[in-house]
């Protein structure tokens, strides 16, 4: 899942205020279409994953491919944040910290909104297709169109839209995989589990902090009817658990080397950010309060790329 990032200055613009500003069309309104702080984080999964496979260390050319495959991702990711923004552009103008996104402000058209969303996806696509393998480009596309089509409309449906969402947030894990091997296997159903369930206390905890916004335009985020409840801390709870044994299992799968010092180093890490992660999630569950919320959002952020860059220290 494309999951937002919350309280960014550049999303607090009162409403009012960006249904003033003059239609534009320039390269910083198409720039905030694609999320790039986002879509960075996004690719920078599935950039990892791509290192860590066996078929990466068989490229000659090994800088040019992650360029590639950087690209071919951040255009895709960008366009799926486009089309969300196409698509939720009456929602986002209504809360605060959306409304001057640039088709929810009016400074882009939607038909101008479209176009670049159709070439930055296609051309993505395209980029991983002819660098890489057509599994690999069948993977973004169908990431594309689970984002798009069945996640961003049932959020106003059903709060199982954080699952559904889940999945192509998950996908970019794949995509290095078979950028690599060509093949998923048990490493990178292993690597997409890892970064499914990093989602679900991650989201969570998001919708926690901005459920005022989410519950002004209906949407359905928290696994509680009621919103911020113990049960939404419980579930960060588990989800945290999860992790520990699913951060772990590449060292046992070979994908990384658990017998030298590197090894050693890495999983000490990996055993004490999980620890952290789990202790702010606890925390949350006792304090029920947005800045435990906040805390485990922000905790997350921090997660993700030290247990990724662990693994790569680690690599067999």
């Amino acid at each position: 899942m494309v999951a937002e990032k919350p309280l960014e200055k550049k999303d607090r613009l009162d409403s009012s205020l960006a249904q003033n500003i003059k239609p534009s069309s320039g390269i910083k309104d198409y720039l905030m279409l694609m999320k790039p702080a986002l879509s960075i984080m996004v690719v920078f999964s599935s950039v990892v994953s791509f290192m860590l496979t066996r078929g990466y260390e068989a490229y000659t050319d090994k800088l040019f491919r992650i360029l590639m495959l950087f690209s071919g991702g951040l255009l895709v990711t960008g366009s799926a944040n486009a089309i969300n923004q196409i698509l939720e552009k009456e929602t986002d103008a209504v809360m605060k910290r959306t409304a001057g996104r640039p088709v929810a402000s009016g400074r882009l058209t939607t038909t101008k909104a479209w176009i670049f969303a159709l070439l930055t996806g296609i051309t993505g696509i395209l980029i991983l297709f002819f660098c890489f393998n057509i599994l690999t480009a069948f993977l973004a596309a169908f990431s594309l169109f689970l984002y798009v089509a069945i996640y961003t409309p049932l959020k106003k449906i059903s709060s199982f839209a954080v699952l559904t969402g889940a999945v192509p947030g998950a996908l970019p894990c794949l995509i290095g995989w078979t950028a690599g091997n060509n093949a998923i296997g048990p490493g990178g159903w292993v690597l997409f589990l890892f970064q499914f369930f990093w989602q679900l206390p991650h989201f969570w905890a998001i919708a926690w902090v901005v459920h005022k916004d989410y519950s002004t335009v209906g949407f359905r985020l928290l696994p509680s009817a009621q919103g911020p409840t113990r049960f939404t801390a419980l579930q960060t709870i588990i989800f945290s658990v999860l992790l520990i044994p699913v951060s772990l299992a590449p060292f046992f799968l070979g994908i990384c080397d658990m017998y030298d010092l590197k090894g050693s180093i890495s999983i000490g890490i990996i055993l004490f950010i999980n620890l952290m992660i789990l202790f702010r999630a606890i925390r949350l569950y006792f304090k029920m309060n947005i800045a435990s919320a906040r805390s485990v959002m922000f905790g997350s952020y921090i997660y993700l790329p030290v247990v990724m860059l662990s693994w790569l220290l680690a690599k067999a």
